[in-house]
């Protein structure tokens, strides 16, 4: 167990910041996987920016690597356009 207060502050702002993160992450997560069913090319062009816009804050913020972000927003580019 922890012994400082500064240590006891880290471990309560940590496990804030991991429950943000994971909400955040699973968002995104089920906002590609809709992007993806959707079969109507107006709409997704509509929805595909703010799809971009979400893995951006996810690779700034390190959640996740910013190589997979760029190979996300590619693939969901590409997935877009062939509609």
């Amino acid at each position: 167990m922890a012994n400082h207060k500064s240590a006891l502050k880290r471990i309560r702002r940590n496990e804030k910041r991991r429950v943000l993160n994971r909400y955040q992450h699973k968002t995104t997560r089920n906002a590609i996987k809709k992007l993806r069913e959707i079969t109507d090319a107006k709409e997704a062009q509509q929805m595909l920016p703010s799809v971009i816009s979400m893995i951006d804050k996810l690779a700034k913020k390190n959640i996740i690597h910013t190589n997979k972000a760029s190979n996300l927003k590619s693939k969901l580019t590409k997935h877009v356009a062939a509609l």
